[in-house]
C-alpha cells in the first residue's frame, strides 16, 4: 500500500493540483424584492386592462385579429420588409466597398449617396417617390437625342408597391453601408496583406477573405435593421400605399369609429413578426460566432469565453532535443 501511495505522489504535478473550489451563490434579497414588485405591477396593469378598460374592446380585437383584410395586409408588410432589406443589403455592401476603395471617384460617389439618404427623413423620401409620376411623367428607352424606341407612362411602368420597396431600400442601404464598412474595418489588416501576398486582387480579397470574416460583426446590427425595417413599413402611406398592415387597420378603424382595438391588432402582428426575427437573429449570431466566443478548455471544466486564444506549445524540453541542452 505504501509503494502505491508513493508512486501516486511521484506523478509529476499530482501533488500540486488544488482542491476543487466549492462556490456558494451570493444571495440577492433586494433583487428578488424588486423582481416581485415589478411582476405585481405588470399583473395589475394586465388585470386593469382586461377588466376595467372597456375602450380596449377585447372582443373587437379577437374579431379583427385574423380578419382576411388584416392577414393580407400583414403579408404585404412582410413582402415589403424582405424585398427592401435584400435590396438594401446588396446596395449597402456595394457602397461600403466603394467607400473603402482606393479609387477617389468611387469613394466620392459613395460619400454623396450617404450624405443625401442619411441626411433626409425617410418619410420625406417616400413622399418624393410617391410624386415620381408627377416629376417624370413618362419613361422612354432609346438613344439620346433620337426618337425613343419605347415610351411608357410612369404610373403604368412602376406600381405603388415597387415605389415603396425602392424608397425603403435606398434609404436603408445608406445605413447598411456603414454597418458593412464597420464589419470590414474590424478584420485584421494582416488578412488583406496575406491575400495580396497570395496574388489576390483587391476585389478577390474582399469577396473571399474580408467579407466572410466580417460577418460576425455585421450580423447583429443587420438583425436590428431588419426589425427596424418591419416597423418602418408603416410609413409607406406616404407613397401612398394603403395595403400594408398599419394603413389597413387604420382604414378599418375609420369605418368602425373604434381605433384602439385595431391598433392593438396591428401591434400584435408586429410583435409576432419581430419575435420570429429576433429568434432567427439569435441563431445566426451563434453560427457566425463559432470559434470566436467559446473555447473548450478540457473535460470537466466549463468553457471559457474569449475573443481569441493564442496557440502555446505545452511540450516538455525533452521533446525538443535541441532545446534545454545548451545548444
Amino acid at each position: 500500500m505504501s509503494t502505491s501511495r508513493s508512486a501516486r505522489h511521484t506523478v509529476p504535478g499530482a501533488a500540486d493540483q488544488p482542491e476543487p473550489i466549492k462556490a456558494i451563490p451570493l444571495r440577492h434579497p433586494i433583487r428578488n424584492i424588486v423582481a416581485i414588485i415589478l411582476i405585481l405591477i405588470v399583473a395589475a396593469f394586465i388585470w386593469d386592462a382586461a377588466t376595467n378598460r372597456p375602450t380596449y374592446d377585447w372582443p373587437a380585437v379577437g374579431k379583427y385579429l385574423f380578419d382576411q383584410r388584416v392577414s393580407a395586409a400583414a403579408l404585404v408588410t412582410i413582402e415589403l420588409t424582405v424585398l427592401a432589406m435584400v435590396g438594401a443589403i446588396v446596395l449597402g455592401t456595394l457602397i461600403a466597398v466603394m467607400r473603402l476603395s482606393p479609387n477617389p471617384v468611387l469613394k466620392g460617389v459613395a460619400w454623396v449617396y450617404l450624405w443625401i439618404f442619411r441626411g433626409t427623413p425617410v418619410y420625406v423620401q417616400l413622399v418624393f417617390w410617391g410624386l415620381l409620376a408627377t416629376i417624370y411623367k413618362t419613361i422612354s428607352v432609346g438613344v439620346p437625342f433620337t426618337e425613343p424606341w419605347a415610351v411608357w407612362t410612369t404610373q403604368d411602368a412602376i406600381s405603388v408597391f415597387w415605389l415603396a420597396v425602392v424608397g425603403l431600400a435606398l434609404n436603408e442601404a445608406a445605413y447598411m453601408a456603414e454597418i458593412v464598412r464597420a464589419g470590414i474595418l474590424s478584420v485584421d489588416p494582416g488578412q488583406t496583406e496575406a491575400s495580396t501576398a497570395l496574388g489576390m486582387s483587391w476585389v478577390q480579397s474582399m469577396v473571399r477573405i474580408i467579407l466572410p470574416q466580417s460577418m460576425r460583426v455585421i450580423i447583429p446590427p443587420t438583425g436590428n435593421e431588419v426589425i427596424s425595417m418591419l416597423k418602418t413599413t408603416s410609413l409607406v402611406t406616404a407613397v401612398p400605399l394603403s395595403t400594408d398592415l398599419y394603413t389597413r387597420t387604420r382604414d378599418i378603424s375609420a369605418e368602425t369609429f373604434n381605433p384602439i382595438p385595431l391598433l392593438i391588432v396591428a401591434s400584435i402582428w408586429y410583435l409576432f413578426f419581430t419575435s420570429i426575427m429576433m429568434t432567427g437573429q439569435f441563431f445566426l449570431e451563434r453560427r457566425f460566432a463559432r470559434g470566436t466566443r467559446f473555447v473548450d478548455v478540457g473535460p470537466g471544466t466549463p468553457a471559457a469565453e474569449t475573443a481569441s486564444v493564442p496557440t502555446v506549445s505545452t511540450a516538455t524540453p525533452a521533446a525538443h532535443p535541441n532545446k534545454g541542452d545548451g545548444s
